[in-house]
């Protein structure tokens, strides 16, 4: 044992004192940080108890024995505190750091990609809806649709240019007269010979025609047509709800007109044309300021209209000298691009969500 002439550094008293400055600093740690610090100061190489360590080679061999086992004790004894503490800081951190990143997990979430409806049958509800509000009603047919009804009762002759396989898709065998219809007329003719007069109808759907996929053309496109048949229709009537149609397309400043064509099934027929929404008709004229959207014309097509055939009412089982109407008929494509400046007609048809999604709340 020591003497009195023995350091006091060595001595039970300074030793536990020691170890009893270390077990308070260790015990009023509070982070990870703090703890790092208190190891390093009361168990590192610098601390109090590793300093003293190094005398015990300086005492005699009977207390040197004595002493190391003192100091190991104290040591062990820090250590121990340092690991109890360690708990207790590590498990407080894991669960501020869970409380903080918590996840209400009883939130709905959506797990599936955000989608689109599609920009063309968006259109077709859209103008659907135009028609319903006036209390016409909406009326669909078959795709797949009997020769007669697309071409003979609409008063198209049997050699007409449309009727030829270069422009008509018909279903094999041909003599069964059977075709994807090429217009949505067919189900005018349809709700003629069905329905009681007087007849308000609007019809969008699919339609078919042998032509070559480019910017401006597919075979497979869409148009909406609409037929009324009653009592002292005129064709100012149709004037009337072409230009209602078509602020409800473009805004209450366009202005549309019609002007004299062909078609078999309107007598007369007229074209729709609207006025150009982009130079609004003063690049006519005008070759400093050309405008591609309608070639410098003012005007651009929009799609075809007229008083219906009184043959198409003769055909239907309607007494065209007691009833008159009016029907026309344009593309939703066409709309869709000069509505919101779609430009490639394509790009309607590859099924790429991204193009709806940038179309999505602006077709509405």
């Amino acid at each position: 044992m020591t003497g009195p002439d023995s350091p006091a550094d060595l001595s039970q008293e300074s030793v536990d004192a020691m170890v009893a400055s270390a077990v308070a600093a260790i015990s009023a740690v509070q982070s990870s940080a703090e703890l790092k610090a208190a190891r390093s100061a009361h168990a590192g190489d610098k601390s109090p108890l590793a300093l003293v360590y190094r005398a015990i080679g300086s005492l005699p061999g009977p207390d040197r024995k004595v002493v190391g086992q003192r100091l190991g004790a104290a040591r062990a004894q820090v250590a121990q505190a340092l690991s109890d503490r360690e708990s207790v800081v590590v498990a407080a951190e894991l669960e501020a750091q869970l409380a903080a990143e918590r996840i209400d997990v009883t939130l709905p979430v959506d797990l599936a990609p955000q989608g689109a409806p599609h920009p063309i049958t968006a259109l077709m509800d859209l103008m659907a809806d135009v028609f319903v509000a006036m209390g016409w009603e909406v009326a669909e047919g078959p795709e797949v649709e009997a020769e007669w009804l697309n071409f003979d009762a609409l008063n198209t002759d049997p050699d007409h240019p449309a009727r030829s396989t270069t422009d008509t898709l018909f279903v094999e065998p041909l003599l069964n007269h059977v075709l994807l219809r090429t217009q949505t007329s067919p189900v005018q003719a349809r709700t003629m010979l069905e329905r009681e007069l007087p007849i308000y109808i609007v019809c969008p759907g699919k339609v078919y025609r042998a032509d070559e996929i480019d910017a401006t053309h597919v075979p497979v496109f869409h148009q909406i047509e609409g037929l009324v048949v009653d009592k002292g229709i005129s064709l100012a009537h149709l004037k009337g709800t072409l230009d209602h149609l078509a602020q409800s397309m473009f805004g209450d400043d366009i202005e549309t007109r019609i002007r004299p064509h062909y078609f078999p099934f309107t007598e007369p027929s007229a074209e729709v044309d609207l006025k150009c929404f982009v130079c609004h008709g003063e690049s006519v004229g005008n070759p400093d300021a050309p405008c591609r959207t309608c070639k410098s014309q003012g005007w651009i097509e929009w799609g075809g209209s007229g008083v219906v055939n009184p043959r198409v009412l003769i055909a239907c089982g309607i007494d065209p000298t007691e009833y008159s109407g009016f029907a026309f008929g344009m593309g939703i494509e066409r709309t869709l691009m000069f509505r919101n400046h779609a430009a490639d007609m394509r790009d309607m048809v590859e099924g790429d969500v991204r193009f709806s999604r940038s179309l999505k709340g602006i077709v509405r």
